[in-house]
């Protein structure tokens, strides 16, 4: 294989969840009945070029986890099933993604297709995981991210995730200074930011309003001493 695709392609709709740390997209190869295994092992490629360290799949079967395999590529199965309750897998998925955030794993998330099933296990890993904690944040975030709108599903992901235990600890690692999470997440991170900066600009102005204006003595101007005029001797 020579040429551009020596580096093989990228998986349709590829997205950075957080920049350089975790990923997601459509299943390799495409998603059924548009699954192509050429197509397939040109995106592992692709994959293990970008040097992912695991690549999680949600798909409800064990399909691609046999290329995975040949590849060398590390992988990680947990079947969302379809019309039940979630809440069992997403409780060992959700604290598995943390600790190999946390040991500084690249990892790459995907199912049949990017679809709200996905955006709602996304929304509901960062609410869960205390970067965006507040469900309304983490639905608007994802749906800016992905650029498509979240249906009741993945609605029902997110607040099954406010179920779950909490993690020990929050994802302080992304809390930093310059977190990869506002890199990713620009807009809604500087609407709040902006909000906030407003606010506090009009809290001050009214502290301003409210304190009394300090006092100023007024005194009588010094009357200039008058002038004798000089007597000629």
């Amino acid at each position: 294989m020579r040429g551009r695709w020596a580096a093989g392609i990228t998986p349709r709709n590829f997205t950075w969840v957080i920049q350089d740390r975790l990923a997601v997209c459509e299943r390799p190869g495409g998603y059924s009945p548009n699954h192509r295994k050429v197509r397939r092992q040109e995106e592992i490629l692709w994959i293990n070029a970008q040097r992912f360290s695991r690549i999680i799949s949600l798909l409800a079967s064990s399909h691609n986890l046999h290329a995975y395999e040949e590849r060398n590529l590390p992988c990680a199965h947990f079947p969302l099933p379809t019309q039940m309750d979630v809440s069992e897998v997403l409780a060992e998925l959700y604290p598995a993604l943390l600790h190999w955030l946390r040991n500084g794993e690249r990892l790459l998330i995907h199912q049949e297709e990017l679809g709200e099933t996905v955006a709602g296990v996304i929304a509901g890993f960062l609410c869960w995981g205390g970067v965006l904690p507040e469900p309304p944040r983490a639905i608007s975030a994802v749906e800016q991210l992905m650029k498509r709108q979240m249906g009741s599903a993945g609605r029902t992901i997110v607040a099954l995730s406010k179920q779950l235990p909490p993690p020990p600890e929050p994802m302080a690692m992304f809390k930093s200074p310059a977190p990869a999470i506002v890199r990713t997440l620009p807009k809604v991170l500087a609407h709040d930011e902006r909000e906030i900066t407003t606010a506090t600009a009009t809290t001050k102005v009214a502290k301003l309003r409210e304190s009394p204006s300090p006092k100023v003595e007024k005194t009588a101007p010094k009357r200039a001493k008058p002038v004798k005029s000089a007597t000629l001797a």
